[in-house]
């Protein structure tokens, strides 16, 4: 597969990652452990170098797992995790943000053991924490590096003021932010930040949580405990309103005889080229799909007929609860 750099970094990636979280965390039942570790492996044979996981995933079992599959090929990965969250240990529910100090210290002991690696490539501030500095947290993070215990230093959701702070203790290296032709928010702002001072952007839910496949429509049922069901964007009624954008991919996707996931990932890859998108799946055919878009090349003319069908469609829908909406951009 080709290879990216994350901005000026230096830190060259696959141009496709692989989001390790849904493979047992917020989208309803769990893959068997060892199902999920032999899916990774699959991905590291197709060209993957890059695995995005979290402690709170799981919450912690996901990390586990991500180690276990990587470890015979540990030196030749990039593994991204994050701290950010203050996590009960009795009902494993995140209860808030936490980027203390000995708090980011605690979570990347703990996350090197879990991994069973003795480093951590990129480590990413998970969300904002309104009551620590941005300056104190990317200090902190600049220490763990000059330790050797963390390569490189990560944003996510975070803000461009925010972003300028951070980046002037510590170089970032990448922000992880959803960006999609379902959410192109960060074009306004984030995007011009990022390219300024030379930050990769990792886009999360780059299929727009499986809408832009075209698999999912107004009848359409969730798991138990998939975040979709409370999620303004995936009401019955905004997943019908929303059909206009997945028949925009449908049509370029027959002329070029792709699927709509290979069309939305192509895209993403033609805005920059220090964009890498981080789809998730549990199943070994989508990411045999999603690995095989890498190779799909979108002309000008449409990239301009998709910008163009989108101009015309008004998205319905936030993409969080209100309550989690508070958590990014800040």
């Amino acid at each position: 597969m080709e290879q990216r750099i994350l901005g000026t970094s230096g830190l060259r990636v696959s141009a496709l990652g692989l989001g390790c979280m849904g493979l047992n965390f917020s989208y309803g039942q769990a893959l068997e452990r060892r199902d999920a570790i032999a899916l990774i492996r699959t991905a590291a044979d197709q060209g993957i170098t890059f695995f995005d996981t979290a402690e709170v995933y799981g919450p912690f079992t996901n990390e586990e797992m991500v180690g276990e599959a990587l470890a015979p090929i540990r030196d030749r990965v990039v593994i991204a995790t994050k701290f950010g969250f203050a996590i009960d240990p009795a009902s494993g529910q995140y209860t808030g943000v936490n980027s203390q100090p000995d708090h980011i210290r605690a979570v990347v002991e703990a996350s090197l053991q879990r991994l069973g690696t003795d480093r951590i490539d990129l480590l990413y501030q998970h969300r904002v924490d309104p009551t620590v500095p941005i300056e104190e947290v990317a200090g902190t993070v600049r220490d763990l590096i000059a330790e050797g215990k963390v390569l490189h230093f990560g944003l996510s959701e975070a803000g461009a003021h925010t972003i300028r702070r951070a980046h002037a203790v510590q170089p970032v290296t990448a922000l992880q932010s959803e960006y999609s032709l379902w959410w192109r928010e960060p074009e306004q702002e984030i995007l011009p930040t990022l390219e300024e001072l030379g930050i990769g952007l990792v886009p999360f839910s780059p299929l727009g949580r499986g809408f832009l496949t075209g698999t999912i429509d107004a009848s359409t049922t969730f798991a138990a405990g998939d975040f979709r069901n409370v999620a303004p964007r995936f009401s019955a009624e905004n997943r019908e309103a929303n059909q206009a954008v997945v028949a925009v991919l449908g049509e370029l996707a027959d002329s070029k005889q792709a699927t709509r996931a290979q069309i939305a990932l192509a895209w993403l890859l033609a805005q920059k080229p220090w964009i890498i998108p981080i789809p998730g799946t549990t199943k070994a055919h989508r990411l045999a799909e999603n690995v095989a878009s890498a190779s799909i090349t979108l002309t000008t003319d449409e990239l301009n007929a998709i910008d163009s069908a989108m101009a015309a469609i008004t998205l319905h829908g936030d993409r969080y609860p209100s309550h989690l909406m508070q958590l990014v951009g800040r």
